[in-house]
């Protein structure tokens, strides 16, 4: 099997050539196709990974799984790669990849922002939100700090520290390295601003302006779901899906409805976050959040990673919501979507029941010395960066330290890039073998009279999920029911039963009673369809069942 490297990060042109090279290798089991073009016109690369000897991808329920869609969250393709990794080696070993492979789909898309991630990457790197298009405006900053580029060419993006009396930081009495807040009280001392790394646009020499990139856009906020312009919501785009690579992966998903669930790898803070993020949760159908609440109880199961709601536990301001995100594919599509927020340092460091939002707003100084300790301990004293003068260009004298954003803070240290993504993958299998799938149960044929027969053809949902998959599916409209179809030779004719029939939508085991003295087991989750067809002795008729989301069985009867 091609060699997948878990400590390091694959810039745009490498990622090619290795999804390129395990799909020639693994054609059984792996077809890789681009979706669309960036706006730089690089390829958005899925790659369909199920067992083409049962049956194509588009014939099986799917788990569609991305990574990457802001610039610098660069471990959220790794995760992918890792789930891919995990797939073909455990295929044909592991019964439940087995199983899962020959039955159901995936569909991995490592990388949904190639351009802005190559800016992350780059030798002398830059960082940015999402897309590297210009946005709102084409023009450059006329003054101000733009930070997050590294300007001494060392390959980091750091901190810059500038002593001034009336700055907000000093450092701390018993570790000079760490910067903490000064307290509302403080006077006489030794006192600094701090600021992204970074160069500064015609600087008057006195007032300092930090200011947005031009590049602005934020991916995530350009989905039609409750989609909100410029001025309610920053970085949204003109319109719905007006970012070429937005629109890619809203018409994949909206034309491949056999996926059932939706996983969207970001970082950073430990979380597994699901729906609403504009709503609480008794917006829900009930049936869909009991589900949710399963899913994510099995999530931290297998990952320790907490599962919450973006509503109640992840908004950024208590006032506000996030809109125009990815749980489009929830609430206009009707699948489970998850964004999963990789690699929390606070946790690694020992510092337990953290809100993330909140901690990120104020936390005590003893965390900050939990996690620098942790740091030099587990990773070594360079992860953090002791201060060293530098010659601004526009400031002066400054000195440069802290924190390397992308390699420690943004994303995992190379050193536990594996471990930290290796969590997700048992958890992604068991969510695809949750999904609803056809089988065929049994098929008769009973002469009736001569060249007179019934057919009888019964299939079972063997899934845990419905058919329809969730509530929202069936209040959206986008699910239809089993679709059976009989198809006659030559000469033929059908007595009684339609050529093509609607059965309905099947039950799963999800919303059966847990308890033995309940009600009884009933069949809803059993479908039996009959014809009565005139046709010579010895005639082959076909039967198909099918549903979007639940696969297609297919059989044939000798009518004898």
């Amino acid at each position: 099997m091609t060699d997948i490297r878990f400590d390091r990060y694959y810039r745009y042109q490498d990622l090619t050539h290795l999804l390129q090279a395990i799909a020639a290798q693994h054609p059984n089991l792996v077809a890789l196709h681009s979706i669309g073009k960036s706006h730089e016109g690089r390829d958005i690369w899925v790659l369909s990974v199920t067992n083409a000897a049962t049956g194509p991808a588009e014939e099986k329920p799917a788990v569609w799984i991305d990574g990457n869609i802001h610039a610098s969250e660069v471990s959220g393709s790794t995760a992918c790669l890792y789930h891919l990794h995990s797939l073909l080696s455990d295929y044909g070993k592991d019964e439940q990849v087995t199983h899962c492979l020959d039955t159901r789909a995936f569909y991995i898309c490592p990388r949904i922002n190639p351009d802005g991630a190559e800016w992350a990457l780059a030798d002398r790197p830059k960082i940015i939100r999402s897309s590297t298009r210009p946005y709102p405006y084409d023009e450059d900053p006329v003054e101000g700090l733009i930070g997050y580029e590294d300007i001494d060419g060392d390959g980091r993006i750091l901190t810059m520290r500038i002593p001034d009396p009336n700055g907000t930081w000093k450092t701390h009495p018993e570790q000079p390295r760490l910067m903490v807040r000064r307290e509302p009280t403080d006077f006489g001392g030794e006192y600094y601003r701090l600021l992204p790394e970074g160069r500064i646009t015609n600087y008057d020499g006195v007032t300092i302006k930090v200011i947005p990139a031009k590049e602005g856009l934020d991916l995530n906020r350009n989905f039609p779901m409750e989609w909100r312009g410029e001025a309610e919501q920053e970085g949204a785009g003109p319109y719905p899906t007006s970012e070429p690579e937005v629109r890619a992966m809203v018409d994949f998903i909206s034309r491949h409805n056999n996926i059932c669930a939706v996983f969207c790898f970001h970082t950073y803070s430990g979380v597994l976050l699901r729906p609403y993020a504009s709503k609480p949760d008794d917006e829900f159908p009930a049936e869909d959040l009991w589900t949710y609440q399963k899913m994510g109880k099995a999530g931290t199961d297998f990952t320790g990673y907490p599962n919450i709601s973006i509503y109640h536990d992840f908004k950024y301001h208590p006032k506000q919501v996030i809109t125009g995100g990815t749980d489009w594919s929830y609430e206009h599509l009707g699948m489970f979507y998850w964004a999963v927020e990789i690699w929390s340092p606070m946790r690694e460091a020992g510092i337990e029941d953290v809100k993330p939002i909140e901690w990120f707003r104020d936390h005590p100084v003893e965390d900050d010395l939990k996690w620098l300790q942790w740091m030099d301990e587990t990773i070594g004293e360079d992860s953090y960066v002791d201060w060293y003068p530098f010659d601004h260009p526009e400031l002066g004298k400054v000195e440069l330290g802290g924190i390397d954003f992308m390699s420690s803070w943004r994303n995992p240290p190379l050193s536990l890039l594996e471990r930290e993504v290796s969590k997700f993958s048992p958890w992604l299998t068991w969510a695809a073998l949750i999904s609803p799938r056809l089988e065929l149960r049994d098929l008769t044929v009973t002469p009736l009279a001569p060249e007179t027969y019934k057919i009888r053809l019964v299939v079972d949902n063997v899934g845990w999920l419905p058919t329809y998959v969730t509530k929202k599916a069936l209040e959206k409209k986008t699910v239809r029911g089993v679709i059976c179809e009989i198809e006659l030779p030559e000469g033929a004719t059908l007595e009684t039963g339609l050529p093509r029939q609607d059965g309905g939508q099947l039950e799963g085991r999800a919303y059966k009673t847990a308890s033995f003295s309940g009600p009884a087991d009933s069949t809803v989750d059993r479908l039996k369809m009959e014809w009565v067809v005139r046709a010579p002795k010895g005639s082959e008729v076909h039967l198909t069942a099918s549903h979007d989301r639940a696969g297609v069985v297919r059989t044939s009867a000798i009518l004898e």
